[in-house]
Order: C-alpha cells, then sequence, then structure tokens
C-alpha cells in the first residue's frame, strides 16, 4: 500500500477501475490530485485500467462475494478512518462495506459523495426504501443522468442532493481518431455494395436482442430498403443469431465482425456506419456511437436502460422504437438509412455536440471542482 498524500484532500473508493474511465480516472488524478482505493474486481466483467499509472493510486481493495448480490471490499472501511475530507464512493446498495463507510465518515463529518446509476424505475418497495436510506446518508449523489434524479426527488430525495455528473469514454483519443478519418471503403469491400449499415456494438448475449435487429433487416431486404448489418462484440452465450442469419437469407448481409478493442478499428468502424442499433438496452455504446457521429436507436422502456440513453434525442441523434416490436424498429430505422449527404453531415454535428456538452472527463471533473468550491 502507498502512503497517503501529506496533505489528503479527496479519497475516490471503487469498486473498479474499469478500462472505459481510464480518461476521468487520470484527469482526476491530475486536476483534482485524488487518492485512489479500487477494488479487484465486480460480479460481472469488466475489463480494468492499470491502476499504477494513477500518482494516486494508493492500494487494491479485496472483492469479497457474499450470499445473495451481496458483496464487501475487504480494506475499504480502513479508508474512512484516514484523514480526507472528501470520501467519493462508487454508490453501490450491495456493498455492504459501503454502508458502513458512509456511517463512519458520517460519524467523523467528512463530506461524502455517492456516485451512482440512483434509480432505474423498476424497483419494487423493499428497493425503494433500502436505496432511499442508503443516498440519504451521503451528502450528495453523483448521477448519471437526469431521468434518475427526476425519479428520485419524485420518490422524496432532496433534489439539492442530487447532482447529475454523467457518464463518458476516452474523449480527448476518440476526438483525435475522429478527425483522422475519411471516406473509406470499409463496407464496400467487405459486403461489394454500397448500400447502408446497421451496427451493433456490445456483447452477444440474449438479453441484447439482437435477434431482433437480425428480423429487421430481413423484413427492410425484404420490403425494398436494401442494408447491410456489422455485429461487433463477444459472443458469450448460445444465442442461436447465426442460424437465425441463414434462415434469413442474410448470409450475405451481415458481417460478424468478434470482439474489437483496438479503438482506432472501432472508430471507423462506427464513423462509417449508418446507424448504431441496440435493439435490449443501451449504455457506453450511445456514448462511443455519437462521438463518432452514428445515431443511435434502442427501444422506449427506459426502466429497462442504460442511463446513456438521454445522449439520444429522437430524429436528432437517434430514436426510440417500441420495446420488442420488430416491426416499429424497421419504421425507426428506414429513415435513418436514406438521409442525403447535407442532413447526414448536420446529425453528424448534432451527435457531436451532445458529447462534447457534457458526456466527456472535462464536463465531469469541471461537476466535481464546482462541488469542492461550494463547500
Amino acid at each position: 500500500m502507498k502512503q497517503p498524500n501529506i496533505q489528503p484532500g479527496i479519497c475516490s473508493i471503487n469498486n473498479l477501475a474499469p478500462h472505459y474511465r481510464s480518461a476521468l480516472f487520470a484527469l482526476m488524478d491530475q486536476e483534482l490530485k485524488c487518492d485512489f482505493y479500487i477494488g479487484d474486481r465486480v460480479a460481472s466483467p469488466v475489463l480494468p485500467m492499470n491502476v499504477e499509472t494513477l500518482k494516486g493510486y494508493r492500494k487494491t481493495l479485496t472483492f469479497v462475494p457474499l450470499p445473495g448480490h451481496f458483496y464487501w471490499q475487504k480494506g475499504a472501511v480502513g479508508v474512512a478512518f484516514e484523514s480526507y475530507q472528501y470520501y467519493l464512493v462508487d454508490g453501490e446498495p450491495y456493498c455492504l462495506s459501503n454502508w458502513l463507510v458512509l456511517l463512519v465518515t458520517k460519524l467523523r463529518r467528512k463530506k461524502t459523495w455517492l456516485w451512482s446509476h440512483g434509480w432505474y424505475g423498476d424497483e419494487n418497495l423493499l428497493k425503494r426504501v433500502v436505496k432511499k436510506v442508503f443516498f440519504n446518508l451521503s451528502d450528495k449523489v453523483l448521477l448519471h443522468g437526469d431521468y434518475a434524479r427526476n425519479l428520485m426527488i419524485a420518490r422524496g430525495v432532496d433534489a439539492q442532493k442530487l447532482v447529475c455528473i454523467y457518464n463518458s469514454m476516452d474523449y480527448d483519443q476518440q476526438v483525435k481518431i475522429r478527425a483522422s478519418l475519411s471516406d473509406a471503403a470499409i463496407y464496400r469491400t467487405h459486403f461489394n455494395n454500397d448500400d447502408p449499415v446497421l451496427v451493433y456494438i456490445g456483447r452477444i448475449q440474449k438479453e441484447k436482442k439482437i435477434d431482433q435487429l437480425i428480423r429487421a433487416g430481413r423484413d427492410l431486404n425484404d420490403k425494398g430498403t436494401p442494408c447491410n448489418l456489422v455485429i461487433i462484440g463477444e459472443e458469450i452465450e448460445e444465442t442461436g443469431i447465426r442460424s437465425l442469419v441463414s434462415k434469413c437469407s442474410l448470409d450475405d448481409r451481415v458481417w460478424f465482425v468478434g470482439p474489437l478493442f483496438d479503438e482506432e478499428r472501432l472508430g471507423e468502424f462506427i464513423y462509417h456506419a449508418d446507424v448504431c442499433v441496440s435493439p435490449g438496452n443501451v449504455g457506453l455504446t450511445a456514448i462511443h456511437c455519437l462521438t463518432y457521429g452514428t445515431p443511435v436507436i434502442t427501444h422506449d422502456h427506459f426502466p429497462r436502460q442504460g442511463p446513456e440513453f438521454e445522449a439520444i434525442t429522437p430524429g436528432v441523434t437517434g430514436d426510440f422504437f417500441a420495446e420488442n416490436s420488430v416491426g416499429d424498429l424497421c419504421v425507426k430505422i428506414k429513415p435513418w438509412l436514406s438521409l442525403p449527404p447535407i442532413q447526414r453531415a448536420s446529425t453528424r454535428q448534432a451527435c457531436y455536440a451532445t458529447i462534447a456538452g457534457k458526456y466527456n472527463p472535462c464536463y465531469q471533473v469541471a461537476v466535481l471542482k464546482k462541488l469542492l468550491a461550494s463547500v
């Protein structure tokens, strides 16, 4: 364990340092001089960043699974007794050590801010009660979106406690890659045609409902709107979509790229697609695609969405279709496949502006600085 700063101010306790947050953590490290105490894993597989690159990295917390969905982070509670003035804590109620951290810091009159998804909107009575108690133990709750904030206010959480900080990826790197991209024949070369392209990015699993995208692709092609489908991601469970592609006679229209982690290559795939379709739910994929100027379509049942769905403005940066309706999905896809060049350029700029506005690390650190200045 590295020694804390001589005059420590901000302590960040995280259940993991995911790779997509590396740019944010680096900026917090540089601008806020945070000390980081970071867990070694979570229940679901997430690609971690190299925490050793952070000057403020102090200690790895050990994940201890408990019955049900609960877990404990060994080493976190001791950090609550250090001489920090501010604590940033992942707002995960299932992490039981977080409850004790909140109680200790409250008794010690330290400022504690939970960083959380907050409310989803499908919580039962017990979950609502538990979450309300949990969030009320903190001084502020930093949320990924306004949807959760509005739900929490409606459930009686003090609006002054709730601050939207949104989410981000490595914005600066992606903008540099974007600037280097130009018209390319990546899809023409593979498909041997110039038809528009639908792209899906994410894990290939049943809950993502990629079968709906395949069926939509079949219906669009059968009814006079030719298009190609590109699926990027790791197949982590048997979904049957490869056989579905054959049944729908789309073997020449679907490209299974597989898992892809090279950002330059990913940027090229996204930038040259016409629209991203995520039938199950959408999370950071929305941020990723809008950064490269590609609109996003996903379903309209927000309690089952990731908070990043808010980046989508219908008709401007994407659209929402009636959940599980392949017919409505086709209706919502079709206009994006025939945009004239001037309108496609306008869509790109709208996507860029959305991410530049608040879905980037600079915006998030500015929110944290404003909170610090207000205390």
